[in-house]
């Protein structure tokens, strides 16, 4: 898989995973809505497989929601820039330690403020 497509992969597997959860669903759950497989459901939330578009509408269906909803704010950013950089890595870490990294930044932002009156 060529980088860009597995971080897109990552990130809609990360949506998938939010919406998921924000409903309350398990995988066991999503999968027997959608007919597929716990694992395959796994497999997708990790960016480890490449969707259908058949697939994309099963899930969105049994999360209740439409394509747009379920591919909003999947945007991939070019890795090469150091926004697009950040966002890899942050993406690859729990969400405690990417709280963890938006308050260090709101700090820093903050002082350069101070620092510029």
């Amino acid at each position: 898989m060529e980088e860009s497509t597995k971080q897109l992969a990552k990130m809609l597997g990360e949506r998938i995973r939010s919406l998921r959860l924000e409903q309350g669903l398990s995988q066991e759950q999503l999968g027997e809505r959608s007919g597929l497989h716990t694992n395959y459901i796994g497999q997708i939330e990790r960016g480890e497989k490449n969707l259908t578009l058949e697939t994309l509408l099963k899930i969105a269906r049994s999360l209740g929601t439409s394509l747009e909803q379920l591919l909003h704010s999947v945007d991939p950013l070019d890795v090469q820039t150091p926004l697009g950089q950040i966002v890899v890595m942050l993406s690859e870490r729990p969400v405690a330690y990417q709280t963890l990294v938006l308050a260090l930044m709101k700090t820093v932002f903050s002082w350069e403020e101070e620092k510029r009156k």
